[in-house]
């Protein structure tokens, strides 16, 4: 795979694209890629956002202290939206 990405032109944004090497990949050989769970877009600010939470709530270590900061986020949602901030 790394002589793919050492041989891909630049794409999106000017930089190479992971996308377009294995696309190139799969051009060249049969690929198969087994995926258990839930796919993030993280190049969109909306699923970049959802990954970040549930990462953090997956988390042992983050889960609870998290978890009380959104809580006490929500706490304060209201008033924050009433100020148009």
């Amino acid at each position: 795979m790394l002589d793919f990405l050492e041989k891909q032109e630049p794409g999106a944004g000017g930089e190479i694209q992971l996308t377009d090497a294995l696309r190139s990949l799969a051009e060249r050989r049969p690929m198969c890629t087994v995926f258990e769970g839930r796919g993030y877009d993280v190049g969109d600010r909306l699923g970049f956002l959802q990954s970040t939470v549930e990462f953090a709530l997956n988390r042992e270590d983050l889960r609870e202290p998290f978890r009380e900061y959104l809580e006490e986020l929500m706490s304060r949602l209201p008033g924050f939206l009433e100020r148009g901030a």
